[in-house]
């Protein structure tokens, strides 16, 4: 039972690592915001799910339950809100440049 609480833990911390990469790497706050939700809410999900394992089927277990439940329900939520927020200022999404997108229709006509 350890090994798969193990697998789930690395898990999580691989999700954990990506989202910080996309944070750091994509060009613009929607990317950017897509990547660190997307990714938090699997890291968390697989460190939750660790942690149930290794606390067996107690209270505890219920508890952690209802933490994921309530992390499901509003990690979404905050990450629409902020998305709405950068729309209704004028945050405008990145799209590559005119002579990007000529080059590489040129490269895949080939």
């Amino acid at each position: 039972m350890n090994w798969v609480a193990i697998v789930f833990f690395a898990l999580g911390v691989v999700f954990a690592v990506m989202g910080n990469l996309g944070v750091l790497i994509f060009p613009d706050v929607y990317t950017r915001l897509q990547a660190s939700s997307t990714c938090a809410t699997t890291s968390v999900f697989s460190v939750f799910i660790a942690c149930m394992i290794v606390s067996g089927w107690t209270a505890m277990t219920g508890k952690i339950i209802v933490i994921t439940l309530f992390f499901f329900l509003t990690n979404p939520i905050s990450s629409h809100i902020i998305a709405r927020y950068a729309w209704v200022s004028g945050i405008v999404p990145w799209r590559r440049s005119y002579g990007a997108r000529t080059a590489l229709r040129e490269h895949y006509d080939d």
